[in-house]
């Protein structure tokens, strides 16, 4: 297992350069920058694209110079590079969203989730990813995609209230809970997100919430607090939050040696939520992390936010704007130029 030291209580002390032998591999890092060889980098890297292909591939590359709708001196663009900490931050989002009757059955009965969870899922995290790191004129057209689909969802959920996907409500919700699954997930078990960092995090998701119609999604922590609190009489417990985590378990995300290591990124889903929706949503003790597995998570984690990765869109999106491959992996607040 990986160990990391004093990064342990928070963000500004890194490793000299060394060597640990794990796997029979020899793993390098230098500050906050880990180095694997080729075989085994080029295998995590096809493994981590395969996950955010669906039927046709996106380039983030295209065009050259193109700013996104966020910028890559952005938090957002820091904590989105790790894999882990997005997938963890993820689940937990669907989680909140499913409490709320009308997101759960507007996603469970007009969605391909259950027949084809993978493609489902690719879909899902690519959007994510162009949100953030996509070309802004690709970024607002996927929106509006999506946007223009929503609109011909509309329903009753199965205890008869009526929905419509791109009701401001509902889509203020959905930002909301995405908001807080991705910051908690990353400060959770990569490294502490300063007050700053957490304020920059509203403010930059401001332009992409406004474009999906979330006009009222909450822009500070206090709004999201209030948020919540109001939530209070609208979550519910439902077997369809069971049947979305029994799904992510058995999906084939990650390569069958490592397959076990999902139920694992599940439970570190459900501890970030607030213990009063854990509560609600029927989420027990059988759901939460031992002591070994959150220091499992927690290594996980660090390390993929130090794993240079040359086909992840982060690193795709700093070429397109001539910036190098490590940029995100500097010192934390600011992007790192290689000499």
């Amino acid at each position: 297992m990986l160990r990391f030291g004093p990064e342990e209580d928070g963000p500004g002390n890194f490793l000299s350069v060394s060597e640990l032998k794990t796997g029979g591999y020899a793993v390098f890092y230098d500050r906050n920058i880990i180095t694997l060889p080729g075989p085994l980098q080029n295998q995590i890297d096809s493994f981590a694209l395969s996950l955010l292909q669906p039927v046709q591939a996106f380039d983030f590359t295209d065009p050259p110079l193109e700013a996104a709708l966020v910028s890559p001196d952005s938090v957002s663009w820091r904590i989105f590079k790790n894999p882990v900490t997005v997938f963890i931050g993820g689940v937990a989002a669907v989680l909140l969203e499913f409490g709320e009757p009308r997101v759960r059955d507007g996603v469970w009965q007009h969605s391909s989730f259950r027949t084809d969870p993978l493609t489902r899922l690719r879909r899902t995290g690519l959007a994510a990813m162009v949100t953030i790191y996509g070309a802004r004129s690709k970024a607002e057209a996927m929106i509006a995609g999506v946007v223009r689909r929503h609109d011909r969802v509309a329903g009753h959920t199965r205890e008869g209230e009526r929905y419509h996907a791109n009701d401001p409500a509902l889509l203020n919700w959905v930002q909301a809970t995405a908001g807080f699954g991705f910051t908690e997930a990353y400060r959770a078990y990569a490294r502490r997100l300063t007050e700053s960092e957490c304020r920059s995090l509203f403010r930059e998701s401001a332009p992409a919430a406004r474009l999906y119609g979330a006009v009222g999604a909450p822009s500070s922590q206090r709004d999201l607090d209030a948020l919540f609190e109001a939530m209070k009489g609208r979550l519910v417990a439902s077997p369809v939050v069971f049947e979305f985590l029994d799904i992510m378990k058995q999906a084939p995300l990650l390569p069958p040696p490592m397959r076990s290591m999902q139920s694992v990124l599940l439970k570190a889903a459900v501890e970030i939520l607030p213990p009063w929706v854990r509560e609600r949503l029927g989420l027990g003790g059988s759901w939460r992390l031992n002591r070994f597995e959150r220091a499992f998570v927690r290594a996980m984690a660090k390390a993929s936010d130090r794993l240079v990765l040359p086909s992840s869109p982060a690193v795709q999106s700093c070429r397109r704007l001539g910036l190098p491959d490590d940029y995100l992996y500097g010192g934390p607040g600011m992007g790192r130029r290689s000499k």
